[in-house]
């Protein structure tokens, strides 16, 4: 009598086919929260409350200047969880909600409790214009990460267009200039800022630059000479700084319409 040998039986997948459909035997993978990068978030989610709140007690420079300490900690939470490994989809919407309160809700009710609420109606819609804005443009340029050049933002980013609202409190509160003076052009920059949010207008975003490991020595002497020069003048620099960023985008766009005309 003949004994045949059985081959072994092939080892099992992780996933096993019952029926039509798949099982897997692999255990759950369970999402965390990364800590360092989202505790920046906290960071500045709480710099904008805080500026709410000190101007609602009509604290504009403190409401104003919190905005600025936002920006840092914003900057700083991309910078960490790109630099650590700890970026994730919880995250970048964390991030996206900590904005819109630190940068839309926060620099609008700022504007419109230390000016435009002199304009009634017109000054509060200025003011929505803006919030609005600056939600509109979080949610299109989370529908257009990894689509775009990240060279460039479309439309201008809400942290500069928040630089520019409070810039101008805060430098106008302190140079003693009446708000109720500069209501009506306060209001038409309000709401250009949060019309440029959802423009088609590019912007530099320097992000090239900060993917670089080693930065030329000449980049150092250059950002001490920055430090130094915001440390003389804080509140005008600033606003100076944001509003010609602000307008370096239509410059842009115009200076490549020009071109493109000669080159036709």
């Amino acid at each position: 009598m003949e004994v045949k040998h059985q081959e072994p039986a092939a080892s099992q997948p992780d996933d096993q086919i019952v029926g039509t459909s798949v099982v897997s035997t692999e255990p759950p993978k369970h999402r965390g929260i990364y800590l360092l990068p989202n505790l920046f978030t906290t960071s500045a989610l709480f710099a904008g409350f805080y500026a709410i709140i000190a101007a609602i007690n009509e604290h504009y420079v403190a409401g104003s200047v919190a905005i600025f300490v936002a920006m840092v900690f914003d900057t700083l939470d991309g910078r960490v969880a790109r630099m650590t490994g700890t970026q994730s989809a919880f995250g970048a919407e964390y991030d996206s909600l900590s904005d819109v309160i630190a940068f839309g809700l926060a620099p609008a009710l700022v504007a419109f409790l230390w000016s435009l609420n002199s304009l009634g109606k017109i000054g509060w819609i200025c003011s929505f214009v803006y919030v609005a804005g600056t939600a509109l443009r979080l949610a299109r340029f989370n529908t257009q990460i990894g689509r775009v050049d990240k060279k460039y933002f479309i439309g201008l980013a809400s942290p500069s267009a928040a630089a520019l609202v409070a810039g101008s409190v805060w430098a106008f509160t302190e140079a003693g200039v009446a708000s109720e003076v500069l209501a009506i052009p306060f209001a038409v920059l309000v709401a250009c800022a949060g019309l440029l949010m959802v423009s088609n207008i590019r912007y530099y975003s320097f992000k090239d630059l900060g993917d670089r490991r080693r930065v030329p020595f000449v980049a150092m002497i250059a950002l001490v000479f920055i430090f130094a020069l915001v440390a003389v003048d804080p509140a005008t620099i600033l606003l100076l700084a944001a509003f010609l960023y602000a307008l370096s985008g239509p410059l842009f766009e115009g200076w490549l319409k020009i071109r493109r005309k000669k080159m036709q």
